[in-house]
């Protein structure tokens, strides 16, 4: 405590005390430096991190896509068939009695199809001989959406195949059913989070998982372009 015989002794160390020096500067500047040296990093992975999970949701999504039009693809036009909807008479259209209508309902060549598939695809423009697999042949075709009908739908017959006594499954088609709905797969063109374009690497059901060029027969698989590593030490390109 500064008396009244130190008062002038106490002032002039209270005046002394104030600021810092050039040693605390330093200090200080050297800790600041290292704190955001080792938040810059952090950063980054944390950016980098959020592009990986959008990148898994955004490959997730396109692949569900593909599976689900896969399964609409199952019993759309069948071989021999000449109609756009993949209906025909006799033994081409698969169209008749007895075991030509079950396999129909099978989804064509006696494949269950799977209950999942609520429609089947009524667009046979969009597949050629090639495309044996029915995958969709381009991501357009997932954005823009392909015309389908109701599972086991007649729509010739304008009634629903199943057992004639039936009253739920044997009915007249109104005129919603003679309508054909688009049925889109994709809201819109998917972008690779971390090139930040549309430029996928795409293969086919008839190529290898490491084929770096598309024979442009259909979309089987796709993945990202880019050839970094991720926080995980795999390279985006595998995933």
């Amino acid at each position: 405590m500064c008396t009244s015989a130190r008062l002038t002794r106490c002032f002039r160390e209270g005046e002394a005390s104030k600021g810092f020096t050039l040693l605390e500067l330093v200090i200080t500047l050297t800790v600041l430096a290292i704190l955001i040296v080792g938040t810059v990093p952090l950063a980054q992975n944390a950016v980098k991190r959020e592009r990986e999970i959008r990148l898994r949701e955004t490959l997730r999504m396109v692949r569900n896509a593909i599976d689900e039009f896969k399964r609409d693809s199952i019993g759309a036009c069948p071989q021999g068939v000449g109609a756009p909807g993949g209906l025909g008479n006799g033994s081409g259209g698969g169209i008749g009695n007895g075991n030509q209508n079950f396999q129909i309902n099978r989804g064509g060549g006696g494949v269950p199809v799977d209950p999942r598939s609520r429609v089947v695809i009524d667009d046979c423009t969009i597949f050629d001989t090639t495309n044996l697999d029915r995958y969709p042949p381009s991501l357009d075709v997932l954005v823009n959406g392909v015309k389908v009908r109701q599972r086991g739908l007649n729509a010739t017959g304008g009634t629903v195949f199943g057992n004639s006594g039936n009253s739920n499954t044997n009915r007249q088609a109104t005129d919603d059913d003679t309508e054909e709905p688009t049925k889109v797969y994709l809201r819109e063109m998917p972008i690779d989070p971390i090139t930040g374009k549309p430029d996928w690497k795409i293969r086919s059901s008839y190529q290898d998982k490491d084929s770096d060029t598309w024979d442009e027969i259909n979309v089987f698989d796709l993945r990202s372009a880019s050839d970094d590593e991720a926080l995980n030490g795999e390279k985006y390109s595998d995933w």
